[in-house]
């Protein structure tokens, strides 16, 4: 009873997610007004890139998981910063889950032909249980990169300010500062800082407000104090270089102290195997003599 269940479940979501993708629900007519009226987004700052095979395969997929509200805003923020498309986020997601649901079917098959057999019951637990995990890995995955791209680019950003309160301190005005400084320096944050001032030149904005959306978007509030920093002195004309050179040797505090915290955890790590190799130590010691106490009872 619980397989055809499954089964059953299992196939009415595979229709579904067909029926989604080949007959895609009819917006109303009051959505419809209401984004006619609404005012335009402005474009992201951050670009994502699709994976090709996305568009081949994963449009199955993608639009019944969208509808079930995925990815989510956080995670969204991660992919920006990692710089993966949603669409490739959640046609791995399927794909991954999908595979580890027909992975221990086709172990039973295999088997099948050398004349063994698992039931039916351990491959369906199994192929539960992968699917889930490979569900949820995609996400793992991109916490973790999003993480780490978050710290480089607080590291990137001290150096940064220290660019932009040199060059205030020779003379430079608060845009320029912010143009030269981004021109300096290279890898993926500079470039999105460069994509970011670029913005604020085409679309005729200050570049503390784009910078403002670029911390937004990546979920990095330093960025977004960065911006609120700078735009008192463009605004205000607030002297910013004493609080910009406090901003950047507070960053390094913090990677400094990050550091810390890494090199401890990893000691902390190294001292498990030594532990439980004491372990296994004092227990290959201590089994003779336990083996002669349980004969001499």
């Amino acid at each position: 009873m619980i397989p055809a269940l499954v089964f059953g479940s299992g196939a009415g979501a595979g229709l579904w997610l067909l029926l989604a993708w080949a007959v895609p629900p009819r917006p109303a007519l009051s959505d419809q007004l209401a984004k006619v009226s609404a005012r335009r987004l402005a474009t992201p700052i951050v670009l994502t890139g699709e994976a090709a095979w996305v568009r081949a395969w994963g449009r199955v997929f993608v639009p019944g998981l969208r509808i079930l509200g995925l990815p989510g805003t956080k995670i969204e923020a991660d992919l920006r910063v990692a710089g993966r498309g949603v669409d490739t986020h959640l046609a791995s997601k399927a794909v991954l889950a999908m595979s580890g649901l027909l992975a221990p079917w086709l172990l039973q098959a295999v088997l099948a032909l050398g004349g063994l057999s698992l039931g039916v019951e351990v491959p369906l637990l199994a192929g539960l249980v992968l699917a889930a995990l490979g569900f949820l890995s995609p996400d793992l995955e991109v916490r973790a990169k999003a993480t780490q791209s978050r710290r480089e680019f607080r590291d990137v950003l001290s150096a940064f300010l220290d660019l932009v309160w040199i060059t205030l301190a020779g003379g430079a005005g608060v845009e320029a500062a912010l143009g030269d400084a981004a021109a300096v320096g290279t890898g993926p944050a500079f470039d999105k800082i460069r994509r970011a001032l670029h913005a604020a030149q085409l679309t005729r904005t200050t570049p503390w407000a784009t910078l403002r959306r670029l911390g937004e978007e990546l979920d990095i509030t330093e960025l977004a104090e960065l911006a609120a920093s700078i735009s008192l002195a463009g605004t205000e004309g607030a002297r910013v270089r004493a609080s910009l050179a406090a901003k950047a040797q507070a960053l390094r505090t913090h990677q400094v102290t990050d550091a810390e915290t890494d090199a401890q955890a990893a000691t902390e790590r190294m001292a498990l195997p030594v532990t439980l190799l004491f372990l296994g130590f004092l227990g290959f010691i201590a089994y003779p003599a336990v083996i002669q106490v349980l004969n001499g009872l």
